[in-house]
């Protein structure tokens, strides 16, 4: 075929596309017209007669097959017809966080341990305490407490920041050594695992942490938090 009807053909057959591309069939009123069908056909005597719920199965199964013909889906038109889920929302992240189990890491920002020093020995003893952040913090204090188990007295501390950009004291109250070490104003913590360590003599033997405790108070750029445990036996 060629020349002008050839033509005319081309022409046909792309207007025919653009208006099946432009076609919206109505699937509520299609299904409700083949359901209708569907059951005067059912009145007959020589047929028998279906369920309803196989009635509208059948329908629906017929509307799909005209929705494919028209250019859809039986997926598509099924996902639409679902209702949408409500988005789920979050919950809030607790602003205070504690180390039930020492050497445990919490959710959040801030995470810490405690834990005595494996080097630790039947006079002398290390408690380590590491502070985790995620994201610098703009104030921070850490408090060690030792209880005194007998004849506990200091013989030093340390941390692994920079000394100069903290103030450090120690106390005896309450039962306790307390060391304590809180940042400078205008210093910052940068993101990272860090250690503040409490050096002490005690009775000769084996001595019990079981009653020492530690703090975290930190600052970081959503707010205040806290964290706290206690101690696992040294290694």
């Amino acid at each position: 075929m060629s020349g002008p009807r050839r033509d005319v053909d081309e022409e046909l057959r792309a207007r025919l596309r653009a208006a099946a591309g432009e076609h919206r069939p109505d699937r509520a009123r299609i299904l409700a017209r083949v359901e209708r069908g569907m059951a005067a056909g059912n009145r007959g005597p020589a047929r028998a007669r279906l369920p309803g719920r196989l009635r509208v199965a059948g329908a629906t199964a017929a509307v799909a097959g005209i929705l494919v013909a028209g250019g859809y889906t039986v997926a598509s038109a099924v996902r639409d017809d679902a209702p949408a889920r409500p988005p789920v929302a979050a919950p809030p992240g607790p602003r205070e966080s504690e180390s039930r189990e020492p050497g445990s890491r919490e959710s959040g920002p801030v995470w810490s341990s405690g834990a005595v020093d494996p080097h630790s020995n039947e006079f002398w003893a290390q408690s380590n305490v590491t502070l985790g952040t995620s994201t610098p913090l703009s104030a921070l204090t850490v408090e060690l407490r030792v209880a005194q188990t007998g004849s506990v007295t200091s013989t030093g501390a340390w941390r692994s920041l920079p000394e100069d950009d903290f103030a450090f004291t120690l106390d005896e109250r309450d039962g306790f050594l307390v060391y304590r070490w809180t940042l400078r104003q205008g210093r910052t913590v940068p993101a990272g695992e860090w250690m503040f360590a409490g050096q002490y003599n005690h009775r000769r033997g084996g001595r019990d942490a079981g009653g020492d405790r530690y703090s975290a108070a930190a600052t970081t750029a959503s707010g205040p938090l806290t964290v706290r445990g206690g101690f696992t036996p040294g290694g």
